[in-house]
This record gives C-alpha cells, structure tokens and sequence, in this order.
C-alpha cells in the first residue's frame, strides 16, 4: 500500500516516514504544496497525510484541486491545535478525516488503516480468504491460525489484492501502489512476487486472469 505524505516540518515528516515504512508502507513525501499537488495528481496512492499550512500552495487548495480533477483518494488532512477554522475548510474541500497537531503516531496509523480500508470497501481489520487472513492492524498473515513470514513487497501485494478481493487487478496497477516512486519499479517484478505468495499461502488463493492480472476470490 502506498501513502504520500505533504508536510513541510522536515523532523516531523522524517518521523511519519519512518513510521508509515515500518508499518508496511511505501512513502512519497513533499515539503511544499506545489510538489504536493503534482504528485497527487500524477502519481496513485492508498492514502494521503496532507498538512494544510504548506508554503507555495495552501493545502486546502491542494486538495480542492484534486478533487475538481477527479482525485479520490482518502485524505487525511493534519491542522493546528485551535484551527478549528481550518478543520472545517479541509472537510468542506474533501477530506476524509482530520487529525490536530501535535498527535500521537499510533493514532495516526489507525486512522490511516481505516481510510484504506474503508476505500476498498472493507469494514473489518482483518480479511479473510480461505484459511489466510490478513491482520491490517499489526500487518501481519496467517494461514490456518499459524503466522506466515513475508518481505514488505510480499506483504503490499497481497495486502492491496485483499483488500480488493473478488475484483481483477492489472500488474501496472500493483506496481503503481506497492513501490514509491524513487523505486526503480519493474511490473515483470509482481510475478515474482505472487509466485512467492503462492508457495508461502497456497496456489489458490491468488488467480492469473489471463491478459488482464490477478484476482483474490470473495472467500
């Protein structure tokens, strides 16, 4: 799963980088508004973590730009402790969510998860196909109650077509949300990778429709 982070405190941006990496994540990041923009309007993302005080351009504009181009991705907008104004303007323009500096990491991450999946439209923390289930909390995989060991680029592919389960999805749209964009992305590399997942979680719970990717079925 992928998430642009748009913050122009370089310490606090350093931190949620850290964080979002060690909870799974591939993480874009931007210190202005101007960067923020181009990257939410070029590049597809899981989630986005958008400051609304950002030099060049406000991040209240960011994101009504973004929706009026039909960007739909979950935003969570961060704000000042008494910017009650702001918290409103950012949900008037399309935010998802909103959260008041300073806050608690943790926080953070549960408000993140929920947006994710709320977008794919799963209620639950854990998903569950078959006898694999997949904890989006800790970020974590078990097959038949017993823990299942992955790489992070293991973890993103299956954690994206999960949470898309019963839906076909292209390898170009894998690549798109399991690499950040400094990654030097190859799409032939997803085979790889499911064919890895496959050996570790059973041949059948990841389908090739063949010419057009991979499907995870319902149950």
């Amino acid at each position: 799963m992928r998430v642009l982070v748009v913050e122009d405190e370089p310490r606090l941006t350093l931190q949620l980088e850290r964080a979002l990496q060690a909870a799974g994540y591939a993480v874009d990041t931007a210190h202005d508004g101007e960067r923020g923009h181009l990257l939410g309007e070029t590049e597809e993302y899981d989630v986005v973590v958008l400051d609304l005080g950002l030099p060049r351009l406000d991040g209240v504009t960011v994101l009504r730009q973004w929706r009026a181009a039909g960007r739909t991705m979950p935003v969570l907008v961060l704000t000042a402790r008494d910017g009650w104004s702001e918290k409103v303007a950012g949900l008037d323009a399309g935010a998802d969510d909103y959260l008041t500096k300073p806050f608690n990491t943790e926080e953070l991450l549960a408000r993140l998860r929920a947006l994710i999946r709320r977008a794919a439209g799963q209620a639950e923390p854990e998903v569950r196909v078959g006898d694999v289930t997949l904890d989006t909390r800790a970020a974590t995989v078990t097959r038949g109650g017993e823990p299942v060991s992955l790489t992070a680029h293991e973890y993103r592919v299956l954690a994206y077509l999960m949470l898309h389960k019963g839906k076909v999805v292209s390898r170009a749209e894998l690549t798109e949300h399991v690499y950040a964009q400094d990654f030097d992305r190859d799409s032939n590399t997803i085979e790889v990778f499911v064919g890895r997942l496959r050996r570790k979680l059973g041949a059948g719970l990841i389908c090739t429709v063949r010419g057009l990717g991979y499907r995870v079925p319902e149950a």
